[in-house]
């Protein structure tokens, strides 16, 4: 199992486009990937859009990813890097 802290540092937040790009990285990999909001005490699954859309993260957020499977050190970093990166959106 990893964990990496990460920010959203888009100015939207994680909306509805950014948490569909997300979804779609995620799915690409076989491991468990969870998004936790540990300051809101929330956890979305990171394949599921209403999971992702109900931790409302903003802007400055921190989140912590926990990835647990047999591909979980390329998922953490292909879903950290667009967290990191701002979905594309920068």
């Amino acid at each position: 199992m990893l964990e990496r802290e990460i920010c959203i540092v888009n100015p939207l937040g994680l909306h509805a486009r950014a948490a569909a790009k997300l979804v779609r990285l995620a799915r690409t990999f076989s491991s468990k990937i969870l998004i936790e909001h540990r300051d809101a005490n929330a956890t979305a699954n990171a394949k599921s859009m209403l999971s992702i859309l109900a931790i409302a993260a903003g802007m400055g957020t921190r989140l912590f990813l926990v990835v647990d499977g047999p591909d979980e050190e390329a998922a953490i970093t292909a879903v950290g890097d667009l967290i990191a990166t701002g979905f594309g959106e920068m």
